[in-house]
C-alpha cells in the first residue's frame, strides 16, 4: 500500500509514516546471507581465497624474471617434475639468466648463466646448501654440510687432511681390489649369464661405485653383504632426494623408503666408526678415510692431554690439525655425506665413461696405450700416485666426460636472507635458488663445439684456461672436498679396464638421450657386453 502524504509537512520525507515505509530491514538481509551459507560454500570461499593468495604470492616473488605468468594452484609444475626431462631444463636455462617456478610452498629461482651461478656459489652470507627439504630428515639437520660460517670452516679443516696426495695413495690398494672383483663380475654377467649379449649396465656401475666408495671410506670394517645392501637400497635415497618431491614423509612414498634406507646406512657407518676407534687405539695403521680421521682425533687428544698436564711437547709432535673428538654418530653422518656426494655422481660419470669409450675406440686405444706406457708395458703393476699423475690423456678423457656429461647439473641452495642477486631483482628469504652448471660447461666461448666430445681440448686447446666455467665441483666455500679423489678414481677405473677388458656398446635410439635421476644417465641405461682382453 502506498504511504499517505501529509501535506502539513514541508516534504514527504518529514512524514513519519512515509519514512517508516522507506526503512530497510538490515536484519533481514544479514539473516538471508547467513541462512544461505553452508559448509560447502564456506569451504569454497576459503579455497578461493587461498588460491588467490597463492597466485598473488607467486607473481609478487616472480617480479621481472622469466617464468610462467601464473602457477597451477598450490602444486605448481609438480606433476611434470616427477619425471623431469633434460629438454625442459635446457628450455628453462635458455629463458634467461634467472627464471623461476613455484612447487607446493617453495619458490624456486634458477640461476642459469655462468656468472649468476658463480655469484650464488660465492655468496655464503645470503645462501647455504640445502639439497631439498627432506634432506634434513635423511642426512640429519646436525650434519656438517648444513653448518654455516665458522662452524663449517672449522669442521672442513679437520677433513681436508683426508684428501691430500699422501692420503689418497693410501686408499689405492683397496680401490684396485674392488675394480678387479667387479671387472670379473662384469665378465661373468656378459659371458655366462647373457652369452655375450649386451644388457643395461648402469645398475652394475652404481654397485661398483658404491663398493669403491665404501672401501675407500671405511675399508674392511663393512661386510660385503652390507655394501651390497647399501648399493641396492641407495636407489631409494636418490629417489627421495629428487629436486621435486613431497615435502613431508608419508608412509610408503619415495621419501619414506628413502628415510628407511638412510637410517640403515647411518647405522652401518656408526658401527664402522666404533670398530676403527678400537683398532687405531690398539696401534692399527691407516687403510681408509675413516682410519685417517680417527687417527687424527687420537693424536689430537694425546696432544691435548700432554698440554693439560704441563708436559713439554716438541713442535714436531704437534698434529698438523688439532681436532676435537667426534662421536660415532657424527662420524657416521659425515661418511654418509661423502657417500651422498660420490655415489650418484660417480655412477653417472662411470656409465658415460664406459659408453663414450666404447663408441670412440680410437680414444680408448690411446687410453690403453698410455696406461701400458706408464707401467713400462707391464699391465700388472699396481696403482700409485706417480703412475696416475703421468696419465695425461686419461685425465683429459675424464675431464671431458665430466664437462660433456656433468653428473650434477644443478645444486640447490636455501636463501637465508633477502638476496639482491642483481640490481633489479632480489630473491626473497626462504626461497630456493639453484645455480646450474650445465650451461657454463657447454658455453661455446669457453669450449668451442661444446656438444662434441673432444679430450684434446684439455691438452692442446684452451679448456684449462676456462677455469671460471669449470663448475663440475662447484666453487666457493662449499666446493667439493673430494674433487681430486673423484677424478683420480675415474682415471684409475677406466685405465685398468682398458688394459684388461674389451667392451661393446649396443647403440639404441635412446643411447645419447639424457635421463635425469638426481644425476644424469643414458636413457637406455648403457647396454654393454664385456669380454676379457688377452
Amino acid at each position: 500500500m502506498a504511504a499517505i502524504v501529509n501535506g502539513s509537512f514541508p516534504s514527504p520525507a518529514a512524514n513519519a509514516d512515509y519514512t517508516s515505509a522507506l526503512r530497510i530491514n538490515h536484519t533481514g538481509i544479514l539473516s538471508h546471507v547467513y541462512n544461505g551459507m553452508n559448509g560447502w560454500s564456506i569451504a569454497l570461499t576459503f579455497f578461493l581465497i587461498l588460491v588467490a593468495y597463492d597466485q598473488f604470492k607467486y607473481v609478487w616473488n616472480k617480479g621481472t624474471i622469466a617464468g610462467p605468468a601464473w602457477k597451477i594452484p598450490f602444486i605448481g609444475p609438480f606433476l611434470e617434475s616427477v619425471h623431469p626431462k633434460m629438454e625442459e631444463y635446457k628450455a628453462k636455462w635458455a629463458s634467461g639468466d634467472l627464471s623461476c617456478v613455484s612447487v607446493f610452498h617453495k619458490f624456486v629461482v634458477i640461476a642459469s648463466s655462468r656468472d649468476m651461478a658463480r655469484k650464488v656459489f660465492n655468496s655464503p652470507a645470503y645462501v647455504k646448501p640445502c639439497v631439498v627439504d627432506v634432506a634434513y630428515k635423511l642426512l640429519r639437520p646436525t650434519n656438517w654440510v648444513f653448518l654455516d660460517g665458522k662452524a663449517h670452516v672449522d669442521y672442513r679443516k679437520g677433513l681436508n687432511g683426508l684428501f691430500t696426495r699422501q692420503a689418497l695413495e693410501t686408499y689405492l690398494p683397496g680401490q684396485e681390489e674392488v675394480y678387479e672383483k667387479y671387472f670379473a663380475k662384469f665378465l661373468d654377467i656378459s659371458r655366462k649369464q647373457n652369452n655375450g649379449k649386451a644388457i643395461p649396465f648402469m645398475s652394475q656401475f652404481r654397485e661398483l661405485m658404491c663398493a669403491v666408495s665404501c672401501r675407500t671410506f671405511v675399508g674392511h670394517y663393512m661386510s660385503e653383504e652390507a655394501v651390497k645392501k647399501i648399493a641396492d637400497d641407495y636407489y631409494n635415497i636418490t629417489a627421495a632426494l629428487e629436486l621435486v618431491n613431497f615435502p613431508i614423509i608419508i608412509p610408503f612414498t619415495k621419501t619414506w623408503y628413502g628415510k628407511k634406507a638412510a637410517d640403515m646406512v647411518l647405522d652401518e657407518f656408526a658401527k664402522c666408526a666404533a670398530k676403527s676407534k678400537v683398532r687405531i687405539a690398539a696401534g692399527g695403521h691407516v687403510t681408509c678415510i675413516l682410519d685417517g680421521w680417527v687417527l687424527s682425533m687420537h693424536q689430537s687428544e694425546s696432544y691435548r692431554q700432554k698440554i693439560a698436564k704441563g708436559v713439554a711437547v716438541d713442535e714436531s709432535e704437534k698434529p698438523a690439525m688439532v681436532i676435537r673428538q667426534f662421536s660415532d654418530f657424527e662420524i657416521s653422518q659425515t661418511l654418509f655425506t661423502f657417500l651422498f656426494a660420490s655415489q650418484d655422481a660417480t655412477s653417472s660419470a662411470s656409465t658415460w665413461l664406459f659408453q663414450l669409450m666404447a663408441d670412440r675406440p680410437e680414444l680408448l686405444n690411446r687410453v690403453r696405450e698410455e696406461n701400458l706406457a706408464v707401467r713400462n708395458g707391464d699391465r700388472n703393476i699396481r696403482f700409485s700416485m706417480d703412475i696416475l699423475e703421468k696419465m695425461t690423456f686419461t685425465r683429459a678423457v675424464v675431464k671431458e666426460t665430466l664437462r660433456y656429461r656433468p653428473p650434477v647439473i644443478m645444486v640447490p641452495y636455501i636463501v637465508k636472507q633477502d638476496f639482491p642477486v642483481t640490481d633489479s631483482y632480489t630473491v626473497p628469504k626462504g626461497s630456493m635458488i639453484v645455480p646450474s652448471v650445465y650451461p657454463a660447461l657447454h658455453d661455446p666461448e669457453a669450449y668451442p663445439e661444446p656438444d662434441s666430445f673432444n679430450p684434446d681440448r684439455w691438452i692442446t686447446g684452451d679448456a684449462e684456461k676456462a677455469s671460471k666455467n669449470w663448475l663440475v665441483f662447484g666453487t666457493g666455500p662449499h666446493y667439493c672436498i673430494g674433487q681430486t679423489y673423484a677424478q683420480m678414481n675415474l682415471m684409475a677405473m677406466i685405465g685398468k679396464a682398458s688394459m684388461f677388458l674389451d667392451w661393446v656398446h649396443h647403440v639404441t635410439p635412446l643411447s645419447e638421450d639424457i635421463k635425469v635421476f638426481a644425476t644424469i644417465f643414458p636413457q637406455d641405461d648403457c647396454q654393454l657386453a664385456f669380454s676379457e682382453r688377452p
